[in-house]
């Protein structure tokens, strides 16, 4: 690399604005302590990539970036996949081969842990319990998670509308399992008719597809209390509270995951004012493993998270995406990230090779062969290229990175049930609450029309009973026969005089001609 090449990496990244510091830049396989390789507090709302291959290094990026964060006093959100991030609570330990890399890169590491909250799905965990309803996951969420076609999602929607018309609180799944169970009975499957309606077809792949659900233990995290996604903006002595969801067998329902970490995305949107753009961001969101996100995602799906990352920024949240490979994530996603952060790359199949060299044609032009590089680099290193201050992409930078202060080793088992039970948190979210919903509405209702039809068959019957009737000992006569009411007719005996006098007139010769 020339001087001048060097000398336009360094003055790309000498940023005025408080910034956090990735790593330093390597040149002929040599670190340059003097030239820092930065990102810039402000554009961490502009969102970000962190990729690589496996064993790259991209679970240490991700703690060095959360843990420059949060001594910046911005809170930050971050799934831990493989439990190896609990650590960050505590200060790291240094040893002779950490030391001597901080040492070559200029590093003055000094061990230092963060304030950080720890949270399971529903309790299933160390963690405080972290719940949601059905109802604000709702329809497009939940289909994701159901996997459901587009079909099937608009009819869940229109199930969602008929709750929600009818004041029916959608709280866990036994309440949506309930209203489907309803809008298909008798009683109920005229309610949706005006609008479409609900087929007892697609209601029965919903309703297989919640008991699915429910094998995979869903019905511990849709229910209450709901976790207030504010409670994620929190600050303790100057320092943003690093919130890690732990998640326990990620490879057993991967979408569940996956699609919870974007509803709490979905309800900070929601919840927090507009404030543009802003020095210092209120939270940085990491999604970890993100491609569990994008597969098998409906278009309607893929547009709300296209959506959400686009218009979040204006609420002081930033989106990082750590993953594999740059092609795991959507291009209309992929598109709004402005800070890069690519460890290595493998080639070894087709499929690799491929994505390698779309990953390559996605970078600014530069002094590299990208393709060749990405490729070569070690352990801890990285092709980086951010936004600066002003908007404009950095100049790529073959960066090797600064080493996390914190423990890179998972919190003992102890500290870590002493730091959840003695958390307010846990005071707030640790009981679950079961409150008046659909499921006992519905029940009441259906009750309450069973015992409807009791009574009026009950009183129908008491009123037939009432009528007199017939017996043998009553004062009226018994009914005639049919020979008894002809024998009994005059008509009939007047017909057999007539008739006999003229056979009688007849027989005397009297008879008239």
């Amino acid at each position: 690399m020339t001087a001048q090449a060097i000398e336009k990496i360094k003055s790309g990244y000498t940023f005025a604005t408080p910034s956090i510091d990735l790593g330093v830049l390597m040149v002929d396989g040599q670190p340059q302590p003097d030239t820092r390789i930065r990102l810039s507090l402000s554009m961490l709302n502009r969102h970000g990539l962190v990729a690589g291959a496996t064993g790259t290094g991209k679970t240490r990026t991700l703690q060095l970036l959360a843990e420059q964060i949060s001594a910046a006093g911005v809170s930050v959100f971050a799934a831990d996949i493989k439990g190896d991030l609990s650590g960050i609570a505590i200060p790291g330990e240094p040893s002779e081969k950490l030391l001597a890399r901080t040492q070559k890169i200029g590093q003055d590491w000094q061990p230092a842990g963060c304030p950080t909250e720890f949270y399971a799905l529903g309790g299933q965990g160390t963690g405080v319990p972290l719940r949601a309803t059905v109802s604000s996951f709702g329809p497009i969420l939940l289909s994701k998670v159901l996997g459901l076609n587009e079909t099937q999602e608009s009819s869940l929607g229109l199930v969602f509308h008929y709750a929600d018309t009818e004041g029916l609180p959608l709280l866990d799944l036994a309440d949506l399992r309930e209203v489907l169970v309803y809008l298909t009975s008798d009683e109920g499957k005229a309610e949706l008719k005006e609008i479409g309606g609900l087929s007892a077809a697609t209601a029965g792949v919903i309703l297989r597809s919640l008991v699915t659900l429910q094998t995979q233990g869903a019905d511990e995290f849709f229910g209450e209390p709901e976790f207030d996604t504010r409670d994620l903006l929190r600050t303790v002595n100057g320092k943003g509270v690093i919130s890690l969801l732990e998640l326990p067998n990620l490879t057993d329902r991967p979408a569940i995951f996956s699609t919870f970490l974007m509803w709490l995305l979905a309800d900070l949107f929601h919840d927090l004012p507009e404030i543009g753009d802003v020095d210092v961001p209120k939270l940085v969101f990491f999604f970890d493993e993100a491609h569990l996100l994008f597969n098998g995602a409906s278009k309607a799906f893929l547009d709300a998270i296209a959506q959400t990352v686009r218009l979040i920024r204006s609420k002081g949240v930033g989106i990082f995406f750590v993953t594999q490979s740059p092609t795991d994530v959507p291009d209309n996603v992929l598109a709004q990230l402005g800070s890069r952060v690519q460890h290595q790359l493998r080639a070894h199949t087709p499929k690799d090779a491929k994505a390698l060299k779309a990953t390559v044609e996605t970078y600014p032009t530069s002094s590299y062969d990208l393709a060749e590089t990405l490729q070569a680099l070690g352990i801890g290193e990285a092709i980086v290229t951010v936004l600066n201050p002003d908007g404009a992409p950095t100049p790529v930078a073959w960066t090797r990175m600064m080493a996390p202060r914190a423990s890179m080793e998972p919190m003992p088992a102890e500290w870590l049930t002493k730091g959840v039970a003695s958390s307010a948190m846990q005071g707030k979210y640790g009981q679950d609450i079961n409150r008046d919903s659909a499921y006992e509405m519905l029940a009441r209702r259906l009750e309450e029309g069973a015992a409807r039809a009791a009574a009026e068959k009950q009183a129908a019957e008491e009123k037939a009973a009432a009528r007199p009737t017939r017996s043998s000992g009553s004062s009226r006569p018994a009914p005639k026969s049919g020979v008894e009411k002809v024998l009994g007719s005059p008509t009939f005996w007047n017909q057999v005089i007539r008739v006999g006098g003229q056979v009688v007139r007849t027989m005397w010769g009297t008879a008239r001609r």
